[in-house]
């Protein structure tokens, strides 16, 4: 095994490589890991930076907390410096104002790229953005100190960063409004019961539970599990004879390749 390699350290986002597995840390742990725009963009960046070579990422928040949700510094007049407060976004033209948003979600959007599997390690509070930056990520495992809320609707806002989809392709639509109208807390018994969390163990278990899970994945042949993985993301939108078609397609691919047969 080789030591781990950082590859970025900035604006409160950390990753690092070893062999075939990525860790991304969030690391404003005084800040309870509050994100921002200058986050997100190292987040993008995290995405971009991947070797070929990795096939698991694992997010992880230092500190009690995954994610306390967006800094409400972005509210504030002055906001962020050297950035645009929210407040003049707001007041910018439609096209800018979603120009800008669009450039958010990229950091929300990698982590379910077919080449790899990613894990998001949660505990403490995973509120709005952490919420759905864990949504974000293929499979979920949580501490059992999980408190998940989605507060965009209490403050005026709607959740904008990628995470309805997967959170009502998790939990079905009528609780997913629920979670989202009224921005409650979600601990995690109630997490692991409607889909949330993959997996739920006490705190001081929780790397070593994430790291034992990316361990069984890349127990697999990573072609198998990339193919898998573009099945099972498709199959929300296929018809059943177009699944079963993309099925045989995947399998013929499978079976060529093991017969020494592939391109």
């Amino acid at each position: 095994m080789t030591a781990p390699q950082a590859l970025l350290d900035q604006d409160g986002v950390r990753l690092t490589v070893q062999d075939a597995v990525a860790t991304v840390t969030l690391n404003r742990p005084a800040k309870r890991n509050a994100q921002s725009p200058a986050m997100w963009r190292a987040l993008t960046e995290a995405g971009r930076l991947l070797p070929g070579s990795v096939r698991v990422v694992v997010l992880r928040g230092e500190g009690k907390s995954f994610s306390a949700g967006l800094d409400r510094q972005a509210f504030t007049p002055e906001g962020f410096d050297g950035e645009p407060s929210f407040l003049d976004l707001a007041r910018g033209s439609e096209a800018d104002l979603d120009a800008e948003i669009a450039g958010y979600q990229r950091a929300f959007t990698w982590w379910r790229r077919n080449d790899i599997v990613s894990i998001a390690a949660v505990q403490g509070h995973a509120i709005g953005a952490g919420f759905q930056l864990a949504l974000a990520c293929d499979l979920r495992v949580c501490a059992d100190d999980v408190q998940f809320a989605m507060r965009e609707t209490s403050l005026g806002l709607v959740p904008d960063l990628g995470g309805t989809q997967p959170l009502v392709g998790l939990v079905g639509y009528a609780r997913a409004l629920e979670i989202c109208a009224t921005g409650r807390f979600v601990h995690a018994a109630e997490a692991e019961r409607v889909g949330l969390a993959n997996l739920v163990v006490p705190v001081d278990e929780l790397a070593a539970a994430a790291e034992d899970l990316a361990a069984a994945v890349l127990a697999a042949p990573r072609d198998a599990v990339v193919e898998t993985k573009a099945l099972l993301r498709g199959a929300v939108t296929r018809g059943y004879d177009e699944q079963r078609a993309e099925e045989r397609a995947a399998q013929g691919r499978r079976l060529r390749d093991l017969a020494g047969l592939g391109e």
